[in-house]
């Protein structure tokens, strides 16, 4: 009967050390790699606009960055550029990646058509304060998945520019 009990407290040391050596495990993309430079495949692809990230990581929770976005062809959408400064919150155990939530301001340059005058494209200029929620994955070697979607209110006088959308599925490195 000794046996057995030293036998099964052998095996349940051995297992809870395994089981600490894989809760510990690092990945390759988080040792040192604090900076992701990303590009906006949904916008280019839909929008015809330009959009380039880059995002500095704090820690394994936060992140700031900046957003550009160029409009390549202004027929189409009154946006003509927007700079997006943000920061993120991640919500996962793993190194900022998985649901994040996004607070962000966005300067942009648009045109405020009328909704029943053709004539009028007066180009303005506005300040929107938003909230964007997302999801973010990292491969092993350091690509990155992104998926946003948020919603801001802009904070310049404006009649037809009130809100300001954010959406992306972006591809990126982290370096």
């Amino acid at each position: 009967m000794k046996k057995i009990s030293l036998l099964l407290l052998f095996f349940a040391i051995t297992f809870n050390v395994i089981a600490q050596d894989k809760e510990e495990e690092v990945y390759p993309q988080d040792v040192g790699k604090k900076t992701e430079i990303k590009l906006n495949a949904l916008t280019l692809l839909a929008g015809k606009w330009i959009d380039l990230s880059y995002e500095r990581l704090i820690d394994e929770e936060s992140s700031y960055g900046i957003s550009g976005a160029l409009n390549t062809d202004t027929s189409k959408n009154s946006l003509h550029y927007s700079l997006t400064p943000f920061y993120r919150r991640y919500f996962s155990e793993k190194f900022a990646r998985g649901f994040f939530i996004e607070g962000f301001g966005m300067l942009f340059s648009a045109e405020d058509r009328g909704a029943f005058s053709n004539n009028s494209h007066k180009t303005e200029t506005g300040f929107a304060f938003g909230v964007s929620v997302g999801g973010k994955w990292v491969s092993k070697k350091g690509f990155t998945t992104e998926l946003l979607l948020g919603v801001g209110r802009n904070m310049v006088n404006s009649n037809y520019n009130d809100t300001v959308g954010r959406a992306a599925i972006s591809v990126g490195y982290r370096f």
